[in-house]
């Protein structure tokens, strides 16, 4: 080999490494992340990560679950059980739940639907699980009812504002503000129909507006004819929420559908993994052996999955036609 053949392959091998090496880089750089204005890094990996060593969830304070104390203790055993680890059960009320939520102080809570809204909204906690109950009318969603004395004059109508339009001047007893099945919807409903401009200028269409405070109050004012009108949940029409001698002598004047029932909602920052550990845990309360551990809570029958958005959907409308926030 001369020396002009010794350069010229010198010359190809440097250049073929040249295009290697420049290949390479490229590739390199491509699969950097990004370091000029860059974000921390995601959190859900962390979370995926993180190991829950104990569980505590909230449980609502209803009428209908006298012994709820008891029961939740046993929830809790049992979910314990599944888990794998310490799962503490608290009682409070929808708001101190959400709050609890908010503060890290809970994990998991059973909240109606106003309140996994107002979850969603200060926790990004979301409703994974929804109850059934056999006096649900659409499984896991329920009535909104207006009920009346059995011997008053008002009737179904052939339309929704022929049916309220009879309301105008009478005496009516809502549950609560707060109350979606008692309030909420019903308003909403009034709304929609051209009754009354909002929640805050019923005067001119009602004779007058009183709130039982919760449903069996309600209910009582229209037996006593303290009231014309109570707007309640469905379910409300049996015991222990009213007795058999006393729901007789009413009757459902014009009923609402659609309301969502209550559910369990999950805290944004229990991992992935464990929730889904946590939902398996509770459907398993739906199998015959464990059934009666659900029932005894509020008398559900029955836990299904729900999509947390579709869901709430009802009453995020019915809020939002009243200019509520949830």
């Amino acid at each position: 080999m001369n020396f002009d053949q010794f350069l010229k392959r010198k010359f190809v091998i440097a250049s073929t490494l040249a295009t290697v090496t420049s290949l390479f880089m490229s590739n390199v750089v491509k699969t950097q992340p990004t370091v000029a204005n860059s974000n921390p890094p995601p959190v859900v990996p962390l979370l995926l990560t993180k190991n829950l060593k104990n569980l505590t969830i909230v449980f609502p304070s209803r009428k209908d679950a006298p012994n709820l104390q008891e029961q939740v203790g046993k929830v809790a055993n049992f979910l314990s059980r599944e888990l794998g680890i310490p799962v503490r059960a608290q009682i409070s009320d929808d708001t101190a739940a959400v709050e609890a939520l908010r503060a890290n102080r809970a994990d998991v809570a059973f909240l109606s639907s106003r309140p996994a809204l107002k979850a969603e909204k200060l926790a990004n906690s979301r409703m994974h699980l929804a109850e059934t109950r056999s006096n649900y009318s659409g499984r896991y969603t329920y009535n909104s009812i207006f009920v009346v004395a059995k011997d008053s004059p008002l009737t179904p109508k052939a339309s929704a504002k022929a049916t309220m339009e009879q309301l105008r001047g009478k005496k009516i007893a809502f549950t609560s503000p707060t109350s979606g099945s008692g309030f909420i919807f019903p308003v909403s409903e009034l709304v929609k129909n051209g009754f009354v401009p909002d929640k805050d200028r019923m005067e001119g269409f009602f004779g007058q507006i009183t709130y039982g405070g919760n449903y069996s109050k309600a209910l009582e004012a229209v037996v006593r004819g303290q009231a014309d009108v109570a707007t309640v949940s469905e379910y409300a029409m049996y015991p222990p929420y009213i007795s058999t001698t006393d729901a007789a002598k009413l009757r459902v004047l014009y009923k609402i559908s659609g309301v969502p029932a209550h559910g369990i909602v999950v805290d944004d920052d229990v991992p992935v993994v464990m929730r889904e550990k946590i939902i398996n845990a509770f459907l398993k309360l739906n199998k015959p052996e464990n059934n009666q551990l659900l029932q005894g809570l509020y008398n559900s029958t029955e836990l299904v999955r729900v999509d947390h958005n579709r869901h709430l959907k009802p009453v995020r409308d019915a809020l939002k036609n009243l200019g509520i926030e949830p």
